[in-house]
């Protein structure tokens, strides 16, 4: 165990650290140059396209006879969960600042998840190479972050590979080995994957005791037997060996083929000798929620198995079955943040080729009612009556905000229409400002980080994190076609917005809704009344096409005719009108 160090590379977004992992492969041999390909460690297409990580990975290294297990992190603010995991499976970090940008805001964020945990923290400025890097004043800056003195803070870049073997070197300098516990065979489990073949497929951290091939092992938590088919460690692919010792990163492939039996965070221990289970994580909760439909319903089934294996691998996820009088039945799923939600989307149409509708995204409300009730919702259509509720309360986060001063006045404006409630503004070092601000979790969902990067022309960084439930002026808005609400289309938006949402919404179904054979009433309500209201004009059949000259009476008559019978179908159930599901996919591609 005293050969081994395990560690993680954490910071910002864009910050460096795919491509530093690419450069430790590289130089410790562990993938042969005309093997390299950018992004090594992210084996999804889709990470590759982005070039973000939204997956941890593990991976073994070797390097002056020792043992690196390295655990690459994702970088964004809506996976730091998957950091925090990564944590808690490792002794020490290397926190990587970008040298041309500086500290950012989600690098405070990582940084004060590692020294919760008591991690070693090993400071690192990277792409010290880049034209207008300035190494000497982000040096300063990360040394004042840090209380450190600056001749402890190393340079490299990922780049060219320079301070690298530096680097590697401090690396079992300053990390600590592992320690083995004494409690008998115990691996916590950090994530997992799922193959055909081979079933639940666990990475692990070994804390104490040897695994075997042919080991009859046991989840601590789910209480569920399974013989280890194969154990090994990851170089990056897999590599099968055998046995696990403590102080290994690696992988059990359990041939568990059934959904919900392995879970991030659970302890595996012998069957033989079972040991009491580790801390483990805390359970994530969504902080925003979608529903998600097939285009077809023949699909329904599809979709629910293909979320089940995605659960497999992102146990960040969580979802139920929900119906839809428009759209049928789908689920209605709970992401961490917006960039999460456009993943798993993007993940189902690619991986298991399915055709989706979205609905709009929306967070979780405390509404108490009139009878002293108290209700959570998550849905609009579950939100009741506002005549009934006393109270609403919502989710609130707290953003940081790093950006250039001549941004500032746009960045202020643009937390005004935002609702935010501001904190603290403070000049840097550097010049730069950091803004701190609360901000209700819907706003954020309102294209916010867009608009916070047209603002600031790219240059802000955002990072946040929840602060609690907060009172919310918020209002249910329905829409009504033919006086009939629509649930698909109901909403929950801001007071001083809904009468701007409730014209806009009606406005685009007038423009989107076919003709019926009656008038056509399209509505939008909110707090008891009528906000918005459009009138579409009636299809209409030319009865008179065939006259020739004659009386003008005879015309008038078949028009009166045409007229009451249109009347008289409304009025015996006909003016129901069905909104084809292309209707449905306009709307919502526009908002």
């Amino acid at each position: 165990m005293q050969d081994i160090r395990n560690f993680s590379i954490i910071a910002h977004i864009d910050h460096g650290k795919s491509t530093l992992a690419d450069r430790m492969l590289e130089i410790t041999g562990t993938v042969e140059a005309r093997a390299m390909r950018a992004q090594v460690l992210d084996s999804m297409d889709l990470e590759r396209e982005r070039g973000i990580t939204i997956k941890m990975q593990p991976v073994r290294m070797k390097w002056r006879n020792h043992t690196l297990n390295l655990i690459d992190t994702p970088g964004h603010v809506d996976f730091a969960y998957e950091v925090s995991r990564a944590l808690s499976a490792v002794e020490g970090v290397i926190l990587l600042v970008d040298a041309t940008q500086g500290v950012q805001a989600q690098t405070l964020s990582v940084l004060t998840s590692a020294r919760k945990l008591n991690r070693v923290i090993i400071p690192v400025l990277s792409k010290i190479d880049a034209p207008h890097a300035r190494v000497d004043e982000v040096r300063s800056e990360v040394s004042l972050l840090l209380g450190i003195s600056e001749d402890t803070i190393l340079l490299a870049s990922g780049k060219t590979g320079e301070g690298v073997p530096e680097l590697l070197d401090e690396i079992i300098a300053r990390i600590p080995a592992p320690e083995e516990l004494l409690e008998g065979t115990q691996a916590l489990i950090f994530d997992f994957a799922y193959s055909d073949h081979r079933g639940v497929i666990v990475y692990c951290r070994m804390f104490g005791g040897t695994l075997k091939k042919g080991d009859k092992l046991r989840f601590a938590e789910a209480k569920e037997d399974f013989i280890a088919s194969e154990v090994g460690v990851l170089v990056p692919t897999e590599q099968a060996r055998d046995s696990l010792v403590p102080g290994d990163i690696g992988y059990i492939v359990t041939g568990i083929k059934r959904p919900g039996i392995a879970s991030v965070g659970d302890t595996i221990t012998s069957v033989k000798n079972p040991s009491p289970g580790l801390a483990g994580y805390q359970n994530p909760a969504p902080v925003i929620w979608a529903s998600i439909y097939p285009e077809g319903q023949d699909d329904f089934a599809l979709l629910r198995q293909s979320l089940e294996r995605l659960r497999l691998t992102d146990s960040s996820l969580s979802y139920e079955e929900e119906q839809s009088g428009i759209m049928g039945r789908g689920f209605r799923c709970g992401f961490l943040g917006m960039l999460h939600l456009e993943i798993i989307t993007e993940r189902l149409r690619r991986e298991f080729n399915m055709e989706l509708i979205t609905t709009l995204p929306t967070t979780v409300y405390e509404v108490t009612r009139n009878n002293g009730e108290v209700l959570t919702v998550y849905s609009p259509v579950r939100f009741p009556d506002d005549g009934s509720i006393v109270r609403i309360r919502e989710q609130w986060s707290r953003l940081s905000i790093y950006t250039p001063s001549n941004t500032l006045g746009s960045i202020v404006q643009l937390l005004h229409e935002h609702e935010s409630q501001a904190e603290l503004t403070e000049t840097l070092p550097d010049g730069r400002i950091l803004v701190v601000a609360q901000m209700p979790l819907r706003e954020m969902m309102r294209g916010f980080f867009d608009k916070l990067k047209n603002a600031s022309s790219g240059f802000a960084s955002l990072s946040y994190e929840p602060v609690g439930l907060k009172d919310a002026d918020v209002v249910r808005l329905d829409i009504l076609v033919a006086e009939e609400v629509m649930p698909a289309f109901s909403r929950i938006v801001s007071k001083r917005r809904v009468q701007e949402e409730g014209e806009a919404m009606v406005e685009r179904l007038e423009r989107l809704l076919p003709q019926q054979l009656f008038v056509l009433k399209i509505q939008a309500k909110a707090m008891g009344r009528i906000i918005a209201a459009r009138r579409k004009s009636a299809r209409r059949k030319d009865v008179t096409g065939y006259l020739y000259g004659g009386d003008i009476t005879r015309k008038m008559k078949l028009l009166e005719k045409q007229k009451k019978g249109k009347k008289r179908r409304q009025e015996l159930g006909g003016g129901k009108v069905n909104i084809p599901h292309d209707v449905f996919l306009k709307v919502m591609r526009e908002e």
